[in-house]
Parts: structure tokens; sequence; C-alpha cells
């Protein structure tokens, strides 16, 4: 009898492993979507100053989690670099449990295309904003309301087949 339990726990064990390799982790729901950004005194890496939320820009943006240790941030900066030439949308930086210097060394090392860059070191705001791990982007509206979540890096494959189109459809209802 303990075989036979221990046989099918084991065989719902592989099944779930099994189904999970064909789970895109891209697409997982954020409970945020359609909520606002939480409010916080936010620290500017370059500067050090402190401001909050609403002194963002009150247009739609991508907010971009990264940090100077994350390899996959490196790919997705090069794409970040040509959204942000592009200036069809303005990207702000949440820099996540880095080291200050380590960052903003990376970021003269790389570019940088954020027009504001939140230095959240102790990564109280990403564990707010849900965030599993880096790279990974929000687009919010100018109304500070979340609408989509992308986890991983964003290539220029999503950023014109999924985040424009999205971009479009939110100026054009607001």
């Amino acid at each position: 009898m303990n075989i036979k339990i221990s046989s099918v726990i084991f065989i719902i064990f592989i099944m779930i492993l099994f189904f999970g390799l064909f789970v895109d982790t891209r697409v997982i729901r954020s409970p945020l979507i359609g909520k606002k950004l939480p409010n916080y005194e936010l620290i500017e890496l370059n500067t050090g100053y402190k401001t909050d939320i609403s002194m963002l820009p009150g247009e739609t943006l991508l907010l971009n989690v990264w940090a100077s240790w994350c390899l996959e941030c490196i790919r997705e900066h090069r794409v970040l670099m040509d959204i942000s030439k592009d200036q069809k949308i303005s990207i702000i930086g949440v820099n996540y449990k880095d080291e200050k210097n380590d960052a903003i060394g990376w970021l003269e090392i790389y570019g940088n295309p954020y027009i504001y860059n939140i230095y959240d070191y102790a990564g109280q705001l990403g564990l707010d904003l849900g965030v599993y791990g880096v790279p990974e982007t929000f687009l919010v509206d100018k109304n500070r309301v979340i609408r989509a979540k992308y986890i991983g890096a964003i290539t220029i494959e999503i950023y014109k087949e999924e985040i424009l189109p999205m971009i479009e459809k939110i100026n054009e209802n607001i």
C-alpha cells in the first residue's frame, strides 16, 4: 500500500514538473495591474535627492527594475537605449538591491536610458511591486496606474509587438 501511494505521489510530482516546463513565466499576471503605483519617498540614484511618485512626469512611462549585478540586464539595456532614443515613451529606472557606486559606474559604461533613476537599495519598492527578480518592467499610465508587467528582459520584438500598441491604446483612452 505504501508503495502505491509513493508511486502515485511520484507520478503527480513528475507531471507537475513536466507541465511546468511549458509555462511562460513572462505572462504571470501581477495583482497590481490596474492599481496605482505605491507612493514612496524615493531617492534619485545620481543626486541622492529625495522625492516621491507624484514628482515623476505625468505621462505614460516604462518603469524598469534593474541592477548592475544582473547579467540579463546588460542584454536588455541595449534595447532600452534604443527605446529612449525613439522618444515615444520615457523610462524610469529602479536600481534594485545594488551598490550605489556599482550602479552609477554601470550606467557610465553602458549608457543611461532613464530620465530618472530610483535607488531602491533595500528592495522595498521592488517588494511592493511584486518583483521576482531583475529585470522586470512595468507599463504605467499618466495617472500612475500599472497597466502591464513584463518579467525578464524586454526585447525589441516585445517592445514593438506588445508595448508600443499598449502605449498607443493607453494614450488614446486617457
